[in-house]
């Protein structure tokens, strides 16, 4: 019988972060932060390598204590010119409040596929709330999941944002 070799692939990480919905994993340059990552659960936490990356922790606790914390971290993103648009038509989305793919899309003469793709690709969920957009009819996905722990976590992240019940919450609510 033939040999199964499994390839893994390791992230270099400046700290994971234990949060109530599992484990971040933050990347970031001695000055500027790169990604956070959704980790598997059971991820055990990293102390921050670097006084940058103590900060971005410190930020994403204030955040999940008060949802209106405001982040203030040096970004480094390789974005195209329509995700840029799109990360910051998130944004602007305020607090408690969620836009569909197809609102998004109209707002920006783009269309909803092409603003699903941009929410996927957003290497900063949270800091940039891709958790706000959602499906005409339903959740939507999140982090490029369509069931799961992503939608687990997108469910959170909304309801720690939610000053009243989600107008989501109901029929439909959950469905990707």
């Amino acid at each position: 019988m033939p040999q199964t070799i499994t390839f893994f692939r390791f992230m270099d990480y400046q700290a994971k972060l234990s949060v109530p919905f599992g484990t971040l994993g933050i990347r970031c340059t001695g000055d500027a932060l790169t990604g956070i990552d959704f980790l598997p659960a059971g991820e055990k936490p990293q102390r921050a390598t670097s006084a940058f990356a103590q900060t971005v922790c410190e930020q994403l606790l204030r955040y999940l204590e008060n949802p209106d914390a405001q982040f203030s971290v040096q970004l480094e993103l390789n974005v195209t010119p329509h995700q840029q648009k799109v990360w910051q038509a998130m944004l602007d989305i305020p607090r408690g409040q969620t836009r569909s793919y197809g609102e998004l899309a109209a707002e920006l003469k783009s269309c909803a596929q092409a603003v699903g793709q941009a929410c996927g690709a957003n290497p900063i969920p949270i800091i940039i709330p891709c958790h706000r957009v959602v499906g005409k009819a339903g959740l939507g996905g999140f982090a490029r999941h369509t069931s799961g722990a992503h939608l687990d976590i997108k469910r959170w992240l909304l309801a720690h944002e939610a000053k009243a019940p989600s107008p989501l919450q109901g029929e439909g609510w959950g469905e990707g």
